[in-house]
């Protein structure tokens, strides 16, 4: 089963990318940029196809692709060629491919809802008998938690996630009946109460019911768990916290996507397991190629922002290859940093 699960796991890596390609694909033609070649994957091509201006490919490694542009970085002299564009149709381009992972992820996550009966919601169904944090003054059942210490609360376990980041006094919103109520400087610690194995802060959560637009709210909610989920890491690998052993390439992600399969109890939990780390990954994705770097999609639509601006103080036309040349480097390190990453993938393999 282990190699099912391996192809299984590239099939989707393959699909993310395909998808994000798609998107500046579509809103390419959309705007009128002649697209020259539109590939899946990278390498020789084993499948290709010339219909009208544009060359489809299907290429033998799996992990990458691309909608190659006419005078993507330079003027062709082509008048559908993408750097003459207006600015607002280059920048719909540039983000049409994280916006396209974003909607798949949360499309994904809406699919694996859809059988679900309830959820477990973030809400104070009854209280520990004992529990200090009952009052009118404090806790009540029926109690949804929105706010802990300025973090939103998307899913129940953000409650205890939260909590237990916390140093004992919290700042609390809270929805009382429809009604927003606030707790600032909340005091609250674990305790062990009686019949129990392990501290617990002395509430338990209630569940809702899945109808439709429950499963749409909780499917959003997911996804935007998973968009904090990544800033938290960046936050941690900028301040040092993480290092680049513990970061994963396609190599990593598609034995992540293997083992996790190996782990489920069935094949059908796999496949659940898989997809459901597969939307995380797509919307990892969204985020990841919209950052400031250079040679990113972000990267590209920040440059571009920052040449309008000279160019409306100057009211002088910037030469494109200034701006080839810094997403060149950019290029060049990224390819860097991701050979580096794919080999310490295989150490871990190995090891």
């Amino acid at each position: 089963m282990t190699v099912a699960y391996i192809l299984f796991a590239i099939l989707i890596f393959g699909v993310l990318i395909a998808v994000h390609e798609f998107g500046h694909f579509s809103v390419a033609k959309l705007c009128g940029v002649k697209v020259n070649e539109f590939a899946v994957g990278m390498g020789p091509a084993i499948w290709k196809k010339q219909k009208g201006e544009t060359l489809y490919a299907l290429r033998v490694v799996p992990f990458g692709g691309y909608c190659a542009m006419e005078g993507e970085d330079e003027d062709s002299g082509d008048p559908r060629a993408f750097v003459v564009q207006p600015a607002w149709k280059r920048i719909l381009i540039l983000c049409a491919g994280s916006f396209n992972n974003f909607l798949l992820g949360l499309i994904v996550i809406f699919c694996l809802y859809l059988g679900a009966a309830a959820f477990v919601s973030p809400t104070i169904e009854s209280f520990v008998p004992g529990c200090p944090y009952e009052s009118t003054e404090g806790l009540q059942v029926g109690d949804r938690f929105v706010k802990i210490n300025g973090h939103r609360i998307f899913q129940y376990y953000d409650v205890s996630d939260f909590l237990n980041q916390g140093n004992g006094v919290y700042d609390l919103v809270l929805n009382r009946d429809g009604k927003r109520v606030v707790l600032n400087g909340f005091a609250m610690t674990p305790q062990l109460y009686e019949g129990q194995t392990r501290e617990l802060f002395g509430f338990n959560f209630g569940y809702e019911e899945a109808t439709l637009p429950v499963k749409i709210r909780y499917s959003w909610d997911t996804a935007m768990e998973f968009g904090r989920m990544v800033w938290m890491g960046l936050s941690q690998l900028v301040h040092g916290e993480v290092g680049l052993k513990e970061m994963s390439g396609p190599v990593g992600i598609v034995d992540l996507m293997a083992e996790t399969g190996e782990n489920a109890e069935s094949a059908s939990d796999a496949v659940y397991n898989i997809l459901y780390l597969g939307a995380f990954i797509a919307i990892n994705l969204a985020i990841m190629n919209m950052l400031p770097i250079p040679a990113l999609d972000g990267g590209r639509v920040f440059l571009l922002l920052i040449t309008l601006i000279i160019e409306r103080i100057t009211r002088k036309k910037l030469d494109t290859k200034y701006e080839t040349w810094i997403h060149a480097g950019g290029m060049a390190l990224l390819l860097s940093l991701m050979a580096i990453i794919m080999f310490n993938d295989i150490l871990k393999l190995f090891h």
